[in-house]
């Protein structure tokens, strides 16, 4: 997307689908396209600041993807912030950061176009905002973030736009939260009233907000002094919880990423660097906790909520890197009590970890640790759940999360990784077939081995690679832990110990049962879960069914990862996908220059 570009690792990419049951390629009368703020700089022609992307699919005929437009929004603006659609598709909004650091909201009418690209876009001049609702496209206007007598900066909030109202929010650096209202249908404006915009924190200097989130005429909003702040947007008045992250120092750090509310079960959760105690340790020093909080939605004043710890912060005055948001899986998704999983990359004083945190009628039980997804102290990207019904005639379910750099032995090290987990949740009565995954409550790895229907209740989990668990009329296998690392291929001649493991030529893990000395020529191995196959001297492999984790390299990591419609591959090749940006320099084939790249990989293989 350019040289000296930053898209930001919690923001995500936005992407548009006319229809939720059809995938468009490019010369339909309304493609599918996907829009990714770029962080560059305008004002010199040569560096869009804002770029969409249509013909995605690899169905469709043609270069796959195509420009669908790119912007130049203004000399010496970047948009370093996540945009949003209006509900047709046809406009977009979006905060930039213009010349002298002050913070602008932009309301975009795009138009298509077969020329501009991301070195050479369409440059845009400001319309009146009192022009903009009958401007031709392209055009685009601007307003300033204003408030306590100045123009704002805005480094790390991105607008939450209420489709039923036409009504956004958006935070500032000095601890005020704007409205405003409206946005694409009609002249936009900030509402300047005697009570908007809302000041939360009037210390000075106040810690900058994050981005907020409306939910029933309240919004919810944290700043990276560690606070989260509930807002009634018909008085303005102002409800500060306790502090639920300490890790905000002159080096930065300090709450990182929006809360995420559960309107039906009424519950605000939080990610915290540092929880700010003794409780957890770091080289066997007493150190700070990673944590997740969770808060009723009509939180107390001070309140500190239910804390669930997730890893080791850090120790001797040493700064956590940022924790982002984690994602429930689909059980949680489809409750209606806040019953299922959550997911999130913890231990922010160390290597990256993922923790799954069972969650009953919005009580949270103790974490589980996961893989480690790097050698070095480094953050991840927000992590996102997807559920796609339509591979290979079954129900998968993928947690997917990127890290910077120095990923574990995969296909990825050292430049930095996009994972995928399978993390499809047990099911109670259901048909299960020989070879379906899940993941277990001891984030195990459970292959059906024998199919069937499940028990009514879930069974008690046997763990250990190898161990098989009853289950109704179904027969699961443990694969282990979700892998993050690579796994060798079979070699010649090689003596192998008890649970030694390997990828073979299927895409499934074999490991050894039965310790001896391969062969000099490559077994035919088993196919399903649970088969074994002899090799060599003694050496006996028991299958233990398709590894459950892919990976694909991604310089510096990731942006926050969005998944694509999920319509049936029958559709159009290719029409189910993941977008996200790289967080370094690499070579990016479409534009065929060099910087932080738009990606477009498969679910759920990431290829």
């Amino acid at each position: 997307m350019g040289i000296f570009t930053y898209v930001g690792m919690a923001n995500f990419p936005a992407k548009f689908s006319f229809s939720s049951s059809t995938a468009n390629c490019g010369g339909a009368a309304q493609p599918d396209f996907v829009v990714y703020n770029t962080g560059g700089r305008g004002g010199s022609s040569d560096q869009a600041t804002i770029v969409a992307y249509d013909n995605l699919y690899s169905g469709c005929g043609g270069t796959v993807p195509l420009t669908y437009w790119a912007y130049d929004t203004g000399t010496n603006a970047s948009v370093t912030t996540s945009p949003v659609f209006s509900l047709d598709g046809t406009q977009v909004a979006f905060v930039q950061t213009a010349a002298a650091g002050e913070a602008q909201f932009v309301v975009l009418r795009w138009a298509a176009s077969d020329s501009s690209t991301v070195s050479s876009p369409t440059v845009l001049t400001r319309t009146r905002r009192s022009a903009y609702p009958t401007c031709s496209a392209p055009c685009l206007t601007t307003g300033y973030l204003y408030a306590g007598g100045q123009n704002d900066a805005d480094t790390n909030s991105s607008l939450f736009y209420d489709y039923a109202t036409d009504t956004a929010f958006v935070g500032d650096d000095d601890g005020w939260l704007h409205q405003i209202s409206p946005v694409f249908n009609g002249e936009p404006g900030e509402v300047r009233n005697s009570t908007w915009p809302v000041q939360l924190n009037p210390t000075s200097p106040a810690p900058a907000l994050l981005s907020p989130v409306y939910s029933s005429g309240t919004v919810f909003v944290e700043d990276v002094g560690g606070f989260l702040y509930r807002v009634d947007v018909a008085s303005g008045s102002v409800v500060t919880s306790g502090q639920l992250d300490f890790s905000y120092d002159e080096l930065g750090s300090g709450f990182a990423d929006s809360p995420m509310v559960d309107a039906t079960a009424g519950l605000v959760y939080v990610f915290a660097s540092s929880d700010g105690s003794t409780n957890c340790s770091v080289s066997a020093m007493p150190a700070a906790c990673s944590a997740v909080y969770v808060l009723s939605s009509s939180f107390a004043s001070r309140d500190q909520g239910m804390e669930v710890r997730v890893g080791s912060s850090s120790s001797s005055g040493s700064t956590p890197v940022p924790m982002l948001d984690g994602d429930f899986d689909s059980t949680y998704k489809n409750s209606d009590n806040a019953t299922g999983n959550l997911y999130v990359c913890g231990n922010t004083g160390g290597f990256p970890t993922l923790y799954q945190v069972s969650i009953s009628g919005g009580t949270p039980a103790a974490a589980v640790a996961g893989p480690v997804l790097s050698p070095i102290n480094s953050a991840c990207s927000p992590l996102t759940d997807a559920a796609n019904p339509n591979v290979s005639g079954i129900t998968t379910e993928w947690i997917f999360v990127g890290v910077p750099a120095g990923s574990l032995p995969s296909a990825c090290a050292p430049e930095g990784c996009i994972f995928n987990f399978e993390d499809a949740p047990w099911q109670p009565l259901t048909a299960y077939s020989v070879g379906q995954e899940i993941l277990d409550t001891n984030f195990n790895v459970q292959v059906v081995e024998s199919a069937g229907i499940s028990s009514a209740s879930a069974p008690a989990w046997q763990t250990g690679v190898g161990a098989t668990t009853a289950d109704g009329g179904v027969q699961w296998l443990d694969q282990g832990t979700a892998l993050a690392v690579a796994l060798f291929s079979w070699t010649a001649n090689t003596t192998y110990g008890l649970e030694s493991e390997i990828l073979d030529a299927n895409g499934n893990i074999e490991v050894v049962t039965t310790a001896g000395t391969s062969g000099s020529s490559l077994p035919v191995f088993g196919t399903v879960p649970g088969a074994t196959t002899d090799d060599g001297s003694n050496l006996v492999w028991t299958n233990l069914g398709a590894i459950a984790t892919a990976t694909l390299p991604s310089f510096g990591g990731t942006s926050g990862i969005i998944i694509d419609n999920t319509v049936s591959s029958g559709t159009l090749l290719g029409a189910s996908e993941v977008y996200f940006a790289t967080l370094a320099d690499q070579y990016c084939g479409t534009s065929g220059s060099t910087g932080e790249c738009a990606v477009q990989a498969s679910q759920p293989a990431l290829q």
